[in-house]
């Protein structure tokens, strides 16, 4: 089993979440079942299926569980990339989050092929210690 909380790709997800938490708090209210649940489920789902493959016993399961990671973000990029385009999320704040979520998806594609060759992770992909 490993620490969820060891994996810096796990905190800049948990960062980007807490983000996109306090972006949609200025969404309107009529999204908030909309566009706003979804950014918000999208997000959360990323940290999340981190720490729930961490969870478990093999690197398949582990894999299994950063691909649905990977699938979360990608479509927490379309949502972002709705809500510019609808105006309810600024350019600027788009072109941040989207940036962020792409550091994001990058180092969950390393991970995955770390995972899938069960090579040990690199020095930035954990977080220093101390």
């Amino acid at each position: 089993m490993r620490n969820y909380k060891d994996l810096l790709v796990w905190e800049k997800a948990h960062k980007l979440t807490l983000a996109l938490y306090k972006e949609t708090s200025t969404f309107p209210k009529d999204e908030r079942f909309g566009l706003t649940s979804q950014v918000r489920r999208a997000s959360s789902s990323i940290p999340a299926n981190l720490a729930e493959g961490c969870g478990r016993r093999s690197d398949g399961e582990m894999g299994r569980f950063v691909q649905i990671a990977m699938g979360s973000g990608a479509e927490l990029s379309y949502h972002l990339l709705l809500c510019r385009d609808l105006g309810i999320l600024g350019t600027a704040e788009f072109s941040r989050l989207s940036s962020d979520l792409e550091e994001v998806m990058r180092m969950l594609s390393a991970l995955s092929g770390r995972v899938k060759g069960s090579e040990r992770p690199s020095m930035f992909e954990l977080k220093a210690k101390g």
